[in-house]
């Protein structure tokens, strides 16, 4: 088949968005067995078109939506196409059905951001041919807000690339501290994400405190904030006594060596997430993760097998208990790792997401008529 996948107008592809990470990703696992085009924004540095690692890239005008729908929408009309998948714009989506009435368009979504129960919305996804979403949970959200859509929604995890995120061992985890300048005999915990209020990064602060009192612990902060939020978090930190490293952001390619250099992940986000891809990558790392009890998270980890779940996930003292259960017992902490990283392979590989991709796009091919 001929795939096109349409990113969004936000960020360039190949990029550091979670959204590009996994357009990227699933496109190059596609390209093994089918012709795969991405369309994707253009960026200063980059070039209109490409061709990286059998994927063919083509960027076009952006600068606002509208404009960047017209740039698509242009040339999609001037190509064939077998299967369109568009992800996290439903409105986009509905834009392209309605030029190419007899292409299966497909509806990837990675969260609700782009989904507000608005006038509108629901009659963009019943354009779509199929509707994917990347957890139950998110799929389960978008029933309560259409439940039209309840036959058209399907549930397909992301994945990491396994050769990349991979244990180090303990040689490995060295030099990675080495390379970033961390404390060597250290308990090294990693935040790795947006550095926003909704992720919960004060409240992991005050709980590296409370784990503070009982052992030496290090924290990681790796990703991109307002310098404002950034120096308010550093501040907290100072006041509380709390060893710390912010890297700002840290490109998704380089991202592998901070997971290799840490002892655990903790993912304290204060609202729904609807897959959180850093938890799997760190499992495909070999670290136990302790996360927020919520949204698709709870769908990853297997609490006192490959992490813990915290259902308290507003209150410090639980995230610090966790960490002090793991930094205690380095033993349980390994075996821990270990299952996470078998996990991942079982279940958590691009491979997998790109084969459960490719039986609904070939479902939708041979229902097409002559």
């Amino acid at each position: 088949m001929h795939i096109c996948i349409v990113a969004p107008e936000q960020f360039p592809v190949p990029g550091d968005g979670s959204v590009e990470i996994c357009i990227w990703a699933i496109a190059r696992a596609l390209a093994r067995q089918h012709k795969v085009t991405i369309l994707s924004r253009s960026s200063p540095g980059l070039s209109v078109s490409a061709e990286l690692e059998q994927v063919e890239i083509i960027r076009l005008p952006a600068g606002s939506p509208s404009r960047y729908q017209a740039a698509v929408i242009h040339y999609l009309q001037k190509e064939a196409f077998d299967i369109v998948q568009v992800d996290n714009r439903p409105r986009l989506m509905a834009a392209i059905k309605s030029k190419l009435p007899r292409t299966p368009v497909i509806l990837f979504l990675h969260s609700l951001t782009f989904v507000p129960a608005a006038a509108g919305i629901a009659a963009s996804l019943a354009r779509a041919d199929h509707i994917i979403a990347n957890s139950q949970s998110l799929r389960q959200r978008l029933l309560r807000r259409f439940s039209h859509a309840a036959q058209e929604i399907s549930v397909i995890p992301l994945g990491a690339d396994l050769s990349r995120f991979s244990p180090a061992g303990a040689s490995g985890k060295q030099l990675r501290r080495e390379l970033h300048r961390l404390p060597q005999q250290t308990f090294t915990v990693l935040f790795v994400g947006r550095v926003i209020p909704r992720k919960g990064v004060p409240l992991l602060i005050h709980a590296m405190r409370r784990l503070n009192k009982r052992l030496p612990a290090h924290l990681v902060i790796a990703g991109r904030g307002r310098p404002s939020y950034i120096r308010q978090l550093k501040v907290l930190a100072r006041r509380l006594g709390v060893s710390a490293t912010f890297l700002g952001n840290v490109a998704h390619e380089h991202i592998h060596s901070l997971y290799q250099a840490a002892d655990c992940l903790v993912c304290p986000s204060q609202r729904h997430e609807s897959f959180g891809l850093v938890n799997v990558e760190a499992m495909a790392s070999g670290l136990p993760v302790i996360a927020s009890n919520n949204g698709g998270i709870r769908e990853i980890i297997v609490p006192g097998q490959n992490g813990y779940l915290i259902d308290r996930y507003h209150d410090s003292a639980a995230f610090s208990r966790c960490l002090y259960r793991l930094a205690r017992d380095p033993e349980m902490a390994a075996r821990i790792g270990a299952q996470a990283r078998l996990d991942a392979l079982r279940t958590f590989d691009w491979v997998h997401t790109a084969a459960r991709l490719e039986k609904i796009y070939r479902s939708l091919w041979l229902k097409l008529p002559g």
